[in-house]
């Protein structure tokens, strides 16, 4: 399920948006933090219940954060601050979406929204703690951590988008995607102590 695999297919397309944003002499570091803005624009469309426009600045953000990374590569600016910081800030732009839902008046499904809210959350946070735990507690080799997975940040954002999207025609479809995500992300990060426990067998 995971795009992680299929990386390789995008590089063509992150060059040539790297070599297009790069004109307009903005650092990749400030391309970063350019992602937050849009993402607090999306958050106030979904305390409106303005799905669309919420949905269109949130791939807007998104896209954004194609173009840091992208510009950082083909100008030769390449980072281990910017990757950090890159990581940091994607985690503030997903949590300010998610937070922006609790605002939103969206149709319960057998508990409150703001449940399903939470444990999607929570689970896309441990997806990303379970792989930072197991490196600082050298479970892993280098150049050997935990990547890929049932649900990547990239794919789990992608599936909120549409959600989003959908909210425009029912929001008990949005719903219904927060409930799928709330599953999916605990299982990711489930998947991910698994993969660890079965390395350390194999040791």
């Amino acid at each position: 399920m995971t795009l992680y695999k299929h990386r390789e297919r995008f590089q063509g397309f992150s060059i040539k948006i790297g070599i297009a944003f790069a004109k307009l002499r903005l650092s990749p570091n400030q391309w970063t933090l350019l992602a937050l803005v849009p993402a607090l624009i999306a958050f106030w469309f979904l305390a409106k219940e303005q799905f669309l426009w919420a949905g269109l600045f949130f791939i807007v953000s998104a896209f954004i954060d194609i173009v840091d990374g992208s510009v950082a590569r083909v100008t030769d600016r390449v980072t281990k601050f910017g990757a950090y910081l890159d990581t940091v800030i994607d985690r503030y732009v997903e949590g300010i979406i998610v937070f922006g839902l609790l605002f939103a008046s969206l149709p319960m499904f057998i508990f409150p929204i703001y449940v399903w809210v939470f444990l999607y959350f929570f689970g896309s946070l441990m997806t990303t703690y379970v792989k930072a735990a197991a490196k600082e507690k050298e479970l892993v080799e280098p150049g050997n951590e935990l990547k890929g997975g049932l649900l990547e940040r990239v794919e789990r954002l992608l599936v909120l988008f549409v959600g989003i999207i959908l909210a425009y025609f029912d929001p008990f479809y949005l719903t219904s995607i927060l409930v799928v995500l709330a599953a999916l992300t605990n299982l990711s990060a489930i998947e991910r102590i698994a993969t660890i426990w079965r390395r350390l067998k194999k040791q």
